[in-house]
């Protein structure tokens, strides 16, 4: 099973491209910095920490969310799978790549927490359908049935 989960910041604006042709599709490449905590060391009084800086691409409709609602310094949680490749550059090496192809992503955090730490992101989600950030549940569905009881 190839299933990846992160949550981290946005550390630019994405940056959105279209293909061409007649189903021109929106492609957005963004990185992210997720926080990434090392054990403390003797003599030191707190764990360390540090980031890894994680590439991400989404296609299509994720795309065009990126593309309008996050920005530089976004909280977010993505949900895809990782991608390997590689190609050979102009020096004629071999390079590899890793990216996150998403496949679901929302806000980590509400506008008003946003906006205390400087960032301008939506108190919504990309599946949400109310503007609380939660989806609806279907009339009919019995609250025994959900895992969180």
């Amino acid at each position: 099973m190839n299933k990846v989960l992160l949550m981290g910041r946005l550390t630019r604006d994405p940056d959105v491209r279209y293909s061409q042709g007649e189903n021109s599709t929106a492609i957005a490449r963004y990185t992210l910095a997720v926080d990434r905590r090392v054990r403390r060391t003797e003599g030191s009084a707190q764990d360390q920490q540090t980031a890894d800086f994680i590439g991400c691409v989404a296609f299509g409709k994720s795309a065009e969310f990126a593309e309008k609602y996050l920005h530089q310094g976004t909280k977010i949680c993505i949900e895809g799978r990782i991608q390997t490749g590689s190609y050979t550059n102009k020096d004629g090496q071999k390079v590899y790549t890793t990216d996150i192809v998403v496949e679901n992503q929302e806000f980590a955090e509400s506008k008003a927490s946003a906006g205390n730490s400087g960032s301008s992101a939506q108190s919504y989600s990309q599946n949400a359908s109310a503007n609380d950030g939660f989806m609806s549940i279907a009339d009919g569905v019995e609250d025994d049935g959900l895992p969180f009881n």
